[in-house]
């Protein structure tokens, strides 16, 4: 274990219907929000030494997601999901999406020439959204679907590929 890491207990899968493992998604989802949700974190973190409001890291400010071929990502990012377009640099592409920023890049060293992390794009109409963006040409793996029920609100995620196969999905946290 890690100096300053706690470990949370497992909590069992909900009955859901995911393309995902549920049992390792909830499990990973659900002791976090119950422990951000009760409004005391912020103060046992600082009680037991960890972060404070002085921390240095503040939020994501950019999130690269790897291409083979940067200007068929570029139109899709652009065009069908409707990313706003900031600029190009050389090999890099840049979008913005609330306030973090999207690099579209080829992998130079061979260690990064894989699959990205997932990116979860927020939305409010989760159905609605699905429709324009399969109107748009995205090709969906799934229907929305109910991830999760939390004490204010449902979770609905679906899935999608970009052009080079890299899995994102779309999430609305409804109440």
């Amino acid at each position: 274990m890690v100096p300053g890491t706690r470990l949370y207990p497992l909590v069992p899968p909900l009955p859901v219907q995911s393309s995902l493992k549920p049992d390792h998604l909830l499990s990973a989802v659900l002791p976090a929000y119950a422990f951000w949700a009760d409004g005391a974190w912020a103060e046992r973190r600082r009680r037991r030494g960890g972060a404070s409001d002085a921390d240095p890291i503040t939020s994501i400010g950019q999130i690269a997601i790897t291409t083979k071929d940067v200007p068929r990502a570029v139109a899709f990012y652009r065009d069908r999901l409707g990313l706003e377009y900031l600029f190009e640099a050389g090999s890099l592409a840049f979008f913005m999406c609330g306030g973090v920023r999207l690099m579209l890049s080829q992998p130079e060293p061979p260690e990064f020439d894989h699959s990205c992390s997932i990116v979860y794009f927020r939305v409010e109409d989760i159905v609605a959204a699905r429709s324009d963006l399969i109107d748009r040409g995205v090709p969906f793996d799934d229907e929305p679907h109910l991830i999760a029920r939390m004490p204010d609100h449902e979770l609905w995620m679906t899935f999608f590929r970009d052009p080079d196969e890299n899995v994102h999905g779309l999430m609305s946290e409804v109440r």
